[in-house]
């Protein structure tokens, strides 16, 4: 009897397909982010390929990078012309990128991880929970009423790829006919309905055609659709999950669809009010429209400013104090676990919860029946304190670069960490330096705060002793 031999080769392939599953299990957050760098690096080269270019030459290092971290972190700024620049090929590129991006940090990892280990172990169903509930990235009790159970992981993962299949597809069934009515050219419309589609869904907010939204500034029928992806987009896979699961039973729903929903419509509903109300006077704007135009431009405004990055209005023309209300609404962006970005909605409900009770002089801070620990509240307030130092210290950098208004390099930073899009020109007029700047930006706030900071925190080891209080003043 001859016992094989194995071939080197084979033992090597084995060994590192095992270093890797390694990785995948025991540090999900830090695999998470060498997945995304990765990608990045890929889609550089990629970009960087005269083919991909309309001129035929190569692009520079700095606007393949950008055009890559913001394809990948499916943000939607742009440093080059988006309708000139690229080709067939580095638009199919695009394309690409920004569904592989749509994925989100975590379930991307869980996906990968699943492929190398070929099983949903513990450890990778904790990866991919961590999507959809960032606590269960760190240590200690979690609630069984959390969003999604530990059980539920690989219904999720399923959910993500039916329902971001299903809602493309559905976009571009819908938004076919109305481009053609449009006055799109049939054939062109059956590559331009599926990109506006994944630009809607996945937040992006890139266009395929000349001239952006412009074309299709006086058409509700589109632009409603366009809002309607992403509001489905900026909700989050796990609340697709709970609507899927549930329907309109609310009773039956979590707590953080219910938050998740009721901060968004509140959001979507008080940002609109507020652009129709500093705008109406603004004759670049809102003051040449009638009431019924601009209460519906306000609308679309206050929908794309949460993260959808489609524009009609060009925000260089609006006033400060409509600038500063889309930098607050984009830096809270959409929900966890979604397409958009921002410190999400929940954290803001969270910490709005928070300050009630405090108001209020209860020791608890709850909500529907449910209270909300501790440990949330933390999180809540990391990830605030987080996001807004990554903005500053940004702001300041390039306000220090291009010497720029204030109001413009803020709202440009705000809509790069929160994976936006919207500009006011600054993005387009910064030199290499200020690009990578705030290349580095989108990406920090695309892979998530709580995912940085678990990372950091992955080999922490714990304290096994207290030291006595002592309260400080506050306040």
């Amino acid at each position: 009897m001859t016992i094989p031999v194995p071939v080197s080769g084979e033992g090597s392939i084995r060994r590192a397909f095992a270093r890797l599953r390694d990785i995948t299990t025991k540090s999900p957050a830090r695999f998470a982010i060498a997945i995304f760098t990765t990608l990045i690096t890929i889609f550089t080269i990629l970009f960087r390929l005269p083919a991909a270019t309309a001129s035929g030459q190569m692009t520079s290092l700095a606007d393949a990078l950008f055009t890559a971290v913001s394809t990948i972190c499916v943000t939607g700024l742009s440093t080059v012309d988006m309708d000139t620049h690229w080709s067939p090929l580095g638009t199919a590129f695009i394309f690409i990128g920004v569904q592989i991006g749509a994925l989100g940090v975590l379930t991307l990892a869980s996906i990968l991880g699943l492929v190398i280990s070929k099983r949903l172990g513990l450890r990778a169903k904790l990866i991919a929970a961590g999507d959809s509930n960032p606590l269960r990235v760190h240590g200690g009790p979690v609630n069984e009423s959390q969003t999604v159970r530990l059980g539920e992981v690989g219904q999720l993962l399923g959910t993500v790829a039916i329902s971001t299949v299903t809602i493309e597809l559905s976009l571009a069934v819908v938004l076919y006919p109305l481009l053609v009515m449009a006055g799109v050219d049939p054939l062109a419309a059956l590559w331009e309905a599926p990109y506006y589609g994944a630009m809607a869904f996945t937040n992006t907010g890139f266009t395929p055609n000349a001239g952006g939204l412009s074309p299709f500034a006086d058409d509700y029928a589109i632009m409603t659709v366009l809002m309607a992806g992403v509001f489905l987009g900026s909700i989050g896979f796990p609340v697709i999950f709970t609507l899927a699961r549930h329907r309109f039973h609310a009773h039956r729903w979590s707590l953080h669809t219910k938050l998740t929903l009721i901060t968004t419509v509140a959001l979507f509903v008080v940002g609109a009010g507020a652009f129709l109300l500093l705008e109406y006077d603004n004759p670049a704007t809102l003051g040449s429209m009638d009431i019924g135009d601009s209460t519906f431009q306000a609308f679309f405004m206050s929908a794309m400013t949460r993260s959808g990055g489609f524009s009609v209005i060009d925000p260089a023309q609006m006033h400060g104090s409509s600038l500063l209300v889309a930098c607050m609404l984009m830096f809270v962006g959409g929900g966890s676990a979604s397409t958009a970005g921002g410190i999400k909605v929940t954290t803001l409900a969270v910490l709005a919860l928070a300050v009630w009770s405090e108001a209020r002089g209860r020791s608890t801070v709850e909500a529907f029946g449910r209270r909300i620990p501790s440990d949330v509240q933390r999180v809540a307030m990391s990830v605030v304190a987080w996001g807004a130092t990554i903005v500053a210290l940004s702001t300041i950098i390039l306000l220090q670069m291009t010497k720029a208004p204030l109001e413009d390099v803020l709202f440009d930073v705000i809509s790069g960490f929160a994976t936006v899009g919207l500009s006011t020109g600054v993005a387009q007029s910064l030199p290499d330096a200020g690009v990578y700047v705030l290349a580095v930006t989108m990406f920090m706030g695309r892979v998530g705060t709580v995912t940085l900071a678990a990372a950091v925190a992955a080999s922490a080891s714990k304290q096994l002793y207290s030291l006595p209080v002592e309260r400080p003043i506050v306040g």
